[in-house]
């Protein structure tokens, strides 16, 4: 009896291996490269005492200048509750401060301190020589074109209108 069911064509499922075809492996590997990355970069920041999450609102700051909270949330994924923590980590370590937006009272800017400007460059300096890890499996000229590539897909020529 099931000889004669008609055949369903192959569906090609996720793996989350190397080859896998399915819709989601894109996906998969930018999740699995961002885990590489992330990790990495993590082994950078942590002898100066910070976390990835707390180097993204740096990065914020220094791009946006003062920003308030609910703009943080946004620009970093995070939401009101894990941004006020890491906001408090950041004043804590002296690397932010928290400001009175003027004409709302209620509104906080984050701003970033001298200290933290002094520790974001030596986060730089400190994630060089592990950055070179990450693309150790590329060829010349692949970490370029890989860059290029990812620069296209994290910002598409339609959301710079």
């Amino acid at each position: 009896m099931a000889a004669d069911a008609p055949r369903q064509p192959a569906v090609s499922r996720a793996t989350d291996r190397p080859g896998d075809r399915s819709p989601f492996a894109l996906g998969l590997l930018l999740r699995r490269a961002h885990w590489r990355a992330a990790a990495l970069m993590g082994e950078a920041l942590r002898p100066l005492g910070v976390e990835l999450r707390h180097f993204a609102v740096l990065i914020v700051l220094v791009n946006r200048g003062p920003t308030v909270q609910r703009d943080l949330a946004v620009a970093t994924g995070s939401d009101k509750a894990g941004i006020m923590r890491v906001v408090d980590d950041l004043e804590r370590k002296g690397l932010a401060v928290r400001k009175a937006v003027p004409g709302d009272r209620r509104a906080r800017a984050v701003e970033i301190t001298p200290e933290g400007i002094e520790l974001f460059d030596a986060a730089h300096v400190a994630a060089e020589p592990l950055a070179g890890r990450l693309v150790t499996e590329l060829g010349a000229g692949e970490s370029e074109q890989l860059t290029e590539l990812l620069t296209r897909l994290a910002h598409p020529a339609d959301d710079e209108a």
